[in-house]
């Protein structure tokens, strides 16, 4: 196991080295002059170029990008900040915090209403309940997660006016973000849910229970659900790896201090340096959440676990006979 974990942090290079490349390829293809914006409209053309120049833009492309990963691989560093000369690592870590808690509390969300909800559906399969449930995941799915926020905005703060609408300064501030990052991706885990649980229910294990007499909660619950988690549980990490990437709507239609808004904002403002460490941030936090959903499985599965035991078994015997 300590092999496949040290093995997939390194396949982490690669898919790191082509974010940061096709960033760099979509922004250079960006209209707009980080100088311009910089230094403002009256600022002379030989103030502009020398500033180009000590920031290395006049250089190819490729040029700059092998110097953008050589400050990362020898400085640990991000670049700095076009507009405010700060290190772009301290305003990522400053801002990374609030991106990281809207999606955890989106995939709170997510588990919360989509798993029960896939489970009664699988249960009460072919009846009215399990209608409605699978038209209003369907529903949920089409719904962009901008209107939802918007909609909500306008139903609890402007009308009903029990919620405010944006800040972060104590519970109720998260309830709107929340359902907003989180009502689409728990619709898409209802889906799933359900499946995974049809699938388990047809099994012969299922069946000898009932057989058995047990109650239908304890066989849902012991032997159905446990069986069934490992599709619930890919899903959780690719949707947790969606809620980084959707915070970045939210937290603007929100105003949320998070690398988000710090992105959107810094795009407007042709930034690059921070809009790049900020999606590069993103990208690695999915890559490790993805790597945690993997080692996840051998403590829902044992089976999965035995067959790395296994496999470590042959191979030890294959040295021993060689």
């Amino acid at each position: 196991m300590i092999k496949y974990v040290i093995k997939r942090l390194f396949l982490m290079i690669p898919v790191m080295l082509g974010v940061t490349f096709l960033l760099y390829g979509l922004l250079s293809l960006a209209t707009g002059d980080a100088a311009r914006v910089k230094f403002g409209e009256e600022a002379s053309e030989e103030v502009m170029d020398a500033w180009r120049e000590e920031k290395g833009l006049n250089d190819p492309l490729l040029v700059q990008y092998v110097r953008y990963v050589k400050n990362i691989v020898t400085k640990g560093s991000l670049g700095t900040s076009y507009l405010t000369d700060k290190p772009v690592t301290e305003m990522l870590i400053a801002r990374f915090p609030v991106t990281l808690k809207l999606a955890v509390v989106g995939l709170c969300v997510m588990l919360i209403i989509g798993v029960p909800i896939g489970i009664i559906s699988a249960i009460k399969q072919y009846t009215w309940i399990d209608t409605a449930m699978v038209s209003v995941g369907m529903l949920g799915v089409s719904l962009p997660n901008f209107w939802v926020a918007l909609m909500l905005i306008i139903l609890f703060s402007q009308k009903l006016g029990i919620l405010p609408a944006s800040g972060m300064g104590s519970i109720a501030h998260w309830i709107m973000p929340a359902v907003a990052v989180g009502i689409g991706p728990s619709c898409t885990m209802m889906r799933t849910t359900r499946s995974s649980v049809l699938e388990c229910v047809r099994q012969d294990y299922v069946r000898t229970a009932r057989s058995k007499g047990q109650k239908e909660r304890t066989v849902v619950i012991h032997h159905v659900l446990r069986n069934a988690l490992i599709p619930v549980v890919t899903v959780s990490g690719i949707q947790f790896g969606a809620l980084m990437g959707g915070a970045v709507v939210i937290e603007s239609i929100f105003s949320l201090p998070g690398l988000g808004k710090l992105i959107v904002d810094n795009i407007a403002t042709r930034d690059y340096p921070v809009v790049i460490g900020g999606v590069l941030v993103i990208a690695i936090a999915f890559s490790l959440v993805n790597l945690l959903v993997d080692i996840l499985y051998t403590v829902i599965d044992p089976r999965i676990k035995t067959q790395f035991e296994v496999k470590k078994r042959k191979k030890n015997a294959a040295k021993e006979v060689g």
